[in-house]
Parts: structure tokens; sequence; C-alpha cells
């Protein structure tokens, strides 16, 4: 004797309570996604403004306005990139020639936070630029 054949299952809005439950997974995904580009976005951009700063203050005759310029390059680098100030210090010991002037410029970039994770994320970057030992002192 054969089973009896049971009537098909109603599959009716099945694949609406799997969007349901998917669709805002899938969003946070690519939000997280979105933030750790926005991370790496920011330590290339800080990367590239140590370098700036490293170079605007190596050229310089004198160590006020080497620092000053190291400043001023690096705040224009990271402009659009930074949600706080930026902040340059020399980290070489002095400005004679034949030696290197040494900057880390660190600020705290947006990244997590356009999530809604309030996570504080500071990044810094050290650059080295010889001083010429040719240059005008004049």
């Amino acid at each position: 004797m054969r089973a009896p054949l049971l009537p098909p299952r109603d599959d009716r809005g099945l694949s609406t309570v799997e969007v349901v439950i998917l669709a805002p997974v899938m969003i946070l995904f690519i939000l997280v996604l979105v933030a750790f580009g926005q991370l790496v976005d920011g330590h290339g951009a800080l990367d590239g403004a140590a370098r700036d700063a490293a170079r605007a203050g190596s050229i310089q005759k004198d160590h006020d306005t080497a620092v000053a310029e190291a400043k001023r390059a690096a705040s224009a680098d990271l402009a659009d990139v930074c949600s706080g100030p930026v902040s340059v210090v020399q980290k070489s010991a002095g400005f004679e020639p034949d030696t290197l002037f040494t900057v880390e410029v660190s600020c705290e970039v947006r990244g997590l936070s356009m999530i809604g994770l309030n996570i504080p994320t500071t990044l810094s970057s050290t650059f080295s630029s010889p001083l010429d030992p040719y240059r005008r002192t004049v």
C-alpha cells in the first residue's frame, strides 16, 4: 500500500523573512568594509603628509621656519582626512647640515565612527629627510 500523498507546503513569504534577516547584516558588513577602507586611506595619507612635512622642513634655512613649514605642509595634506587637529613633532636632535630632519605626524582619522562605533583612531607616521650640507644659511 502506498503512503498517502501530503499536500505541498506553502512557502509563500519565506524569502521575505530571509531578506528581513539578512539585509541589515549585509548593510552592516558593507559599512564595516567602508570604515576599514577609510582607515587604510587615512594611514596612506598620513604617510604622505609625514614625507611632505619632513621635506618641507629640511629645505628651510633655520629651525623655527623648518618646524612651522612642516606643520603647514602636514595640515594642508590632512585637511580632509583628520577629524581633529594635526600634530607635528620634530623627533631629530638638531638642525645641523648633514643630519636628518625627522618628524612624527599624528591625528585622529575618521573610520569606525561613521558606523556609530565611537572608537578613537589616532594614527601616526614618522619620516626623515636629509638636511642639505650646501644649503644657504643666509
